[in-house]
């Protein structure tokens, strides 16, 4: 993929999400949204042609806004600090296993969400959307080969399901799970050499208060 295209796909990916929801009326009740605080796990699944290849799990704190359109459907907005992972091969040539390096990467996640039962104290929800990945920070080497380098950005699927549970008026218990597709073309010497996906799941929990 031409790297000079990710942005204008991004942008358009963008858009479509957040298009449906805007064309729907907004509800004339109070409270439309919600702020939620909590920690994150971030577990990343790491697949590539290099055989072994794994990054380190990461917990940070964890800030989304969400929007209620109707009682049910609702957009939210997940938002972090840069996330920095250590990166090991469990088995090479050198043994294993080796730590090739770090990279840092900052994943704000937009999805649309169905919330099935917007009265009661326990409030289930799914939601579906798309994933935006800016990578930097990358500092990862083999020994003997040669610097890698990764692209600047990536961008994918987010799907997931969680629940809300009410404590008080406006406070609640949050849980999340969360799937993110996040890949990246490896480059040495500025060739391609690899494609890797990281692709976490991101397990939260916190409170949220609704307004």
């Amino acid at each position: 993929m031409n790297k000079n295209s990710r942005p204008h796909r991004i942008a358009a990916a963008l858009a479509l999400a957040l298009a449906i929801p805007l064309a729907m009326p907004a509800t004339a009740e109070a409270q439309n949204w919600m702020v939620r605080l909590r920690a994150i796990a971030v577990v990343p699944d790491a697949s590539s042609s290099i055989s072994g290849l794994d990054a380190s799990d990461e917990w940070a704190p964890e800030l989304d806004f969400t929007y209620f359109f109707t009682k049910n459907i609702a957009a939210e907005l997940v938002l972090t600090y840069p996330q920095e992972h250590d990166v090991t091969v469990q088995e090479s040539a050198l043994g294993g296993p080796v730590t090739i390096g770090t990279f840092k990467h900052l994943p704000p996640t937009l999805t649309l969400q169905y919330h099935f039962a917007p009265d009661a104290d326990f409030r289930p929800y799914v939601g579906a959307g798309i994933n935006l990945t800016w990578i930097r920070d990358v500092d990862l080497a083999i020994p003997t080969v040669g610097k890698l380098d990764l692209d600047s950005t990536s961008w994918g699927a987010a799907y997931g399901a969680g629940f809300d549970y009410r404590l008080d008026r406006n406070l609640f218990l949050n849980v999340d799970v969360k799937k993110v597709h996040i890949g990246s073309d490896v480059y040495l010497d500025g060739n391609k050499v690899t494609s890797v996906k990281i692709d976490p799941i991101l397990y939260s929990v916190g409170l949220g208060w609704r307004f």
